[in-house]
């Protein structure tokens, strides 16, 4: 873990190496100081020679200038070192982030990835700046200070000794059941920070649903485990000011005990007690400091384990050696496919497939409708194309060659999606538009809305296609939002062309419209029609018909109603009852 989060540091590596530089200077300086204050008071002041005032004076004063001066720049090195190590383990996350595939983000929950990105970079950065500075200063004047009282007097420097075995053991007690506590709390911070996401962006149905109340409860809830859980923690942390206090305070005693009798017996000074008593507060103090470090050190590395599993996620899809960087055509081959999805979190497959001996072979420019149950495998039969995943047996081809063989980004731009799930981001529609080809005029854009029927509402905008989008879409229709989004994938001008469910919220009207653009305006592009409704794919060429991850059939929709049972069904209640073919009809009712 360590190892993966210094590799961040990259640019900062100087400033970071600055930074214990300085405090150690700063260090040094402040120990010299009580060595030079009892000088003042033995050949000073006792010996009433103001000369030697004066002159260990002056050296007092260029000692505590130099320790400022140090202390402040060791303090700026810290900042930029912290700030920019922080700033690099986002980056390298988010850029790894952008690497996965769909099968790495299935183990992440989305608030598990913000809260890694917030609020455990932040306490690792604070651990860091904190290791930067008080993990050298703290053991450094601690050595520094027990040595300087080894030299004023050895007998009575065991009292800091027999302190500082027994303040360690309290503290690495303390700590241990800390941490433990700590690997929770910010799997915790997870739940609550999903809790606020899912909430924000479902207001509406929260709102519809008159489910405020129920949403309260829900977050109290999260925000109460975690409150439990600090309270917890702290109360085992509570025990770390009063062993420290007993300790000092136990350590001054006896130094004023033991002090005072080596004075009588004139083994030591009256300086060199006072500069002992200075020593012992320094000594106590960076004892408290490197308690401070253990606390923030048990809570960064849970974030930094976190943070270590996003950084070294490996994507399950890379390009190859060689990569193919042409596609020839927009054929498609299923070769005896089977394909099952990962198990959350770990790298083990689920056992059961999801898709099973698929074998279809898909001409250049052909129009395929598919339809079938809610999760028959429909979606994931399409994602297998543009390899958004990686099949379990058996292979894709695209233009006659495995899909494995391609350059991702090259078979990516030539496969154009239009997800289930229609997104888009704040900006423009032109700037939304733009996503599907980044160098498209107005014109081109205004072109493809025109093919995806979504010039019509926008003509209407007060502001046409410099309106604004704002996040997730929210000021357009779910028709709307779905009319841009096939604009966008045509921009591509893809060699394939996938619609997943993708007019769902279009009236049929518009519907057919569309379909009926894409006879014209793309008729060398082939085109999967995933849709609910028979009306959206019955000018197919060919509809493939999915249940339970298998092809039950295949064919024009004629051949299909004479052949396949689960088609005519389909029809049937399309067309006679609910439209809902979820609950397909018994088997008793074919006729029509």
């Amino acid at each position: 873990m360590v190892s993966i989060l210094l590799k961040q540091i990259r640019q900062y590596k100087k400033v970071s190496l600055l930074t214990p530089l300085f405090t150690a200077l700063e260090v040094l300086m402040e120990v010299l100081i009580p060595f030079v204050t009892a000088k003042i008071i033995d050949q000073g002041i006792e010996a009433g020679s103001i000369t030697n005032v004066y002159q260990y004076g002056i050296l007092m004063l260029v000692l505590a200038g130099l320790s400022l001066l140090s202390g402040i720049l060791a303090g700026i090195f810290a900042a930029r070192a912290s700030a920019g190590f922080a700033c690099n383990l986002r980056d390298g996350m988010y850029e790894n982030i952008q690497r996965f595939s769909f099968s790495n983000i299935d183990k992440y929950s989305t608030a598990g990835l913000v809260t890694r990105m917030t609020t455990d970079v932040t306490n690792v950065q604070n651990a860091f700046q904190m290791t930067l500075r008080i993990a050298v200063r703290a053991p450094l004047m601690l050595v520094c200070s027990m040595c300087m009282c080894v030299v004023i007097n050895a007998r009575l420097s065991l009292i800091f000794f027999a302190a500082i075995l027994l303040l360690a053991a309290i503290l690495g007690l303390v700590i241990h059941r800390a941490t433990r506590i700590f690997d929770v709390v910010f799997r915790k911070y997870d739940d609550l920070n999903a809790s606020v996401q899912e909430n924000v962006s479902a207001v509406r149905v929260v709102k519809a649903f008159v489910r405020e109340s129920y949403e309260n409860e829900k977050f109290e809830k999260a925000a109460q485990n975690l409150y439990r859980l600090f309270v917890k923690a702290e109360r085992i942390l509570a025990f770390n000011n009063p062993a420290m206090m007993l300790v000092v305070y136990g350590c001054i005693l006896g130094l004023s005990w033991f002090g005072a009798r080596f004075i009588v017996a004139g083994s030591l000074t009256t300086g060199q007690l006072t500069s002992m008593f200075s020593y012992v507060m320094g000594i106590m103090m960076s004892l408290m400091m490197l308690s401070m470090i253990f606390v923030m050190l048990s809570m960064s590395t849970a974030s930094g384990r976190r943070i270590a599993q996003v950084l070294s996620e490996q994507p399950d899809m890379e390009n190859p050696g060689l990569p193919v960087k042409e596609i020839a055509d927009g054929s498609i081959d299923f070769n005896h496919v089977s394909f099952r999805y990962k198990k959350t979190q770990t790298e083990e497959e689920s056992g059961e497939n999801t898709l099973s001996g698929i074998d279809l072979h898909i001409s250049s420019g052909e129009t395929i409708g598919i339809i079938g149950g809610t999760g028959c495998g429909k979606s994931s039969l399409v994602n297998l194309i543009s390899r958004l995943y990686d099949v379990t047996e058996g292979s894709v081809c695209v233009g006659g060659r495995d899909v494995r063989e391609y350059d991702m980004d090259t078979l990516r731009d030539q496969v154009a999606v239009v997800l289930q799930k229609n997104v888009l981001f704040s900006g423009t529609i032109l700037d939304n538009l733009r996503w599907g080809n980044e160098h498209a005029t107005e014109e081109e854009c205004m072109n493809a809305c025109i093919q995806a029927c979504a010039d019509e509402f926008i003509s209407r905008f007060p502001k046409g296609y410099h309106t604004y989008i704002e996040q997730g879409g929210t000021n357009v229709s779910g028709g709307q939002k779905q009319r841009l989004c096939i604009a966008r994938a045509l921009l591509k001008h893809p060699k394939i062309l996938i619609l997943d469910d993708s007019t769902s919220a279009v009236d049929t009207a518009t519907d057919a419209k569309i379909r009926k653009a894409f006879t014209a305006a793309i008729p060398g592009t082939t085109k999967l029609i995933i849709a609910q409704r028979i009306s959206s794919v019955q000018d197919a060429d060919r509809i493939i018909v999915m249940d339970d991850g298998k092809i039950n059939g295949i064919g024009t929709p004629e051949e299909l109603m004479e052949s396949n049972r689960i088609f005519k069904e389909i029809y049937d209640t399309q067309m006679n009852g609910s439209g809902d073919f979820d609950q397909p009809v018994t088997s008793g009712k074919e006729g029509v």
